[in-house]
């Protein structure tokens, strides 16, 4: 277990620091389309509520997703009347393409959004942040589903809601409870590493930002809300739902396969309490033995219908061969994956060869049972056989393990990967920066010195976003350009050993 604090891609959470004095701390996104009608009374309700209850600087952004009807003209009118409200113009569709262009592109520390029908009461808007500010979690949802929240809805939606839950959890195995409450926070230093990996650009962008944070384990706080539903909601329901099925299977099918990046969300070692090195307790050592247990018993009868079925043609020494050779190949497979936890097609040649290796050992004890078997009864029945192979294999079981774990799929402790991850290219420090204001490299300069408390409201500087130069286009796992991503990582590098080893993944 290494105990050094080396960086991380995303630094250690910590309180937000003060920022310039113009820098709102709270950016709260309302993706609109055509929504001339209910447009300006949710945004004088939202600046009202924030100006009497939020004791920070706030900004409101209007994100129009190519309105063909006066909503921009609406924006437009906000803007001028309000110093806290701006708007921002997109020319596709899409409610994860507004929200990904505007957080990329704001200067706000906290970045959340909420829909335009309001349906989520407003008290929850404090409790959504407050832990985002302090540096307790990286992002934060609304939970309709949660028992202390209080819900006005029809019997169907309700039923999509639950139902759509409950595949993510059978099949993401995610834990959060709501996925499509559309009142959602997340740290900018967060998103900017985070954001880049969301391919969907439509109503799935939630879920899927929300399996992979889980998956890198960033931390999710879920607020019980209010919610009343709009009956006059232009989502429509069929097709959403088959798109997020559609992404639920493109999510999953590269969690599977390891092809998403989440090392590149690891933060500092240390950062999380489970690093802690604690004595004479072998990390993950009960999960794995269980898991082994359960791998083995599976193996054990794969083996003797094997066996068996290699005996009636064959001899006992050459069906045992055979069968110990595919039960093997079968064996090692489902341990690497199952109680190892490694992922990816990266040294499954040689796992396989060290399990062959592994392989050898237990034909040599069963094969040495048989012969021993053999020279003590000339002709003794099946049932021996198998009694006396399956106590050989009880003895061979406790090798493998030990040799899987210590040899095999090792706990390679302070070593570094030997795949090398692709790092950004990360613009000039900017002191200035809130994203560099907590970064590793300035963590130092804050130790000792107790933060001043974070800037209050005043009115709004010009609207950050600069339209002209900003590509609206689809971003991929992976893209990070110096214009959008600039500030948002060092350089990417394991910070502790289930990073890159997926077998100690929580």
């Amino acid at each position: 277990m290494r105990t050094d604090s080396s960086p991380g891609n995303l630094p250690a959470r910590e309180h937000l620091p003060a920022g310039d004095a113009g820098t709102p701390v709270l950016d709260v996104v309302i993706p609109v389309y055509n929504e001339e009608k209910d447009l300006q009374p949710c945004v004088l309700r939202l600046h009202e509520h924030l100006k009497h209850t939020f004791p920070y600087a706030f900004r409101i952004t209007v994100a129009d997703n190519a309105s063909t009807d006066t909503t921009p003209q609406v924006a437009a009118r906000l803007e001028a009347e309000i110093p806290e409200v701006t708007s921002f113009r997109l020319e596709q569709k899409g409610r994860g393409r507004a929200l990904r262009t505007v957080w990329s592109a704001s200067d706000a520390p906290v970045l959340a959004y909420m829909d335009v029908d309001l349906s989520t009461d407003l008290n929850a808007l404090l409790p959504l942040v407050a832990p985002l500010i302090s540096g307790h979690s990286d992002l934060a949802i609304g939970s309709r589903l949660s028992r202390s929240s209080r819900v006005v809805r029809g019997a169907k939606r309700e039923f999509i809601s639950r139902t759509y839950n409950l595949i993510l959890r059978g099949s993401l195995q995610a834990r959060f409870s709501d996925a499509q409450c559309g009142f959602k926070a997340i740290r900018r230093d967060v998103a900017q590493v985070l954001l880049p990996l969301v391919e969907d650009t439509g109503w799935f962008f939630d879920t899927e930002m929300l399996v992979l944070a889980e998956r890198a384990g960033l931390r999710i706080h879920e607020v019980p809300v209010d919610w009343v539903d709009d009956p006059d909601s232009t989502v429509h329901i069929v097709k959403t739902a088959t798109d997020d099925l559609r992404g639920v299977w493109r999510v999953g099918r590269a969690l599977a396969t390891g092809s998403l990046p989440l090392d590149r969300l690891a933060r500092p070692f240390g950062d999380d309490p489970r690093d802690r090195d604690l004595t004479d307790v072998p990390k993950g050592l009960a999960r794995q033995l269980v898991g082994f247990c359960v791998v083995g018993g599976l193996s054990t009868l794969f083996y003797l219908l094997l066996y068996s079925g290699f005996r009636s043609f064959s001899g006992s020494q050459v069906a045992n061969a055979l069968a110990l050779l595919v039960s093997a190949v079968a064996n090692t497979a489902a341990n690497r994956r199952l109680t190892f936890g490694v992922r990816g097609r990266g040294s499954a040649i040689r796992h396989q060869a060290q399990g062959l290796v592994v392989f050898g050992i237990g034909l040599a004890l069963t094969s040495g049972s048989l012969a021993a078997l053999n020279a003590a009864t000339t002709s003794p029945s099946h049932s021996t056989e198998l009694a006396v192979l399956i106590a050989a294999n009880l003895a061979a079981t406790v090798l493998r393990f030990l040799l899987f774990r210590a040899w095999v799929f090792p706990d390679r402790q302070g070593e570094m990967p030997s795949q090398v991850v692709a790092s950004y290219n990360p613009a000039p420090y900017n002191p200035a920066s809130p994203t560099y204001a907590t970064a590793p490299h300035a963590q130092a300069s804050h130790a000792h010195a107790a933060h001043p408390p974070l800037p209050q409201r005043q009115a709004a500087s010009p609207s950050p976003y600069d339209t002209s130069s900003y590509d609206t286009a689809q971003f991929r796992a992976g893209e990070a350009t110096d214009r959008t991503w600039g500030d948002s990582t060092m350089q990417l590098q394991a910070v502790r050993p289930h990073d890159h080893e997926p077998r100690n993944a929580r």
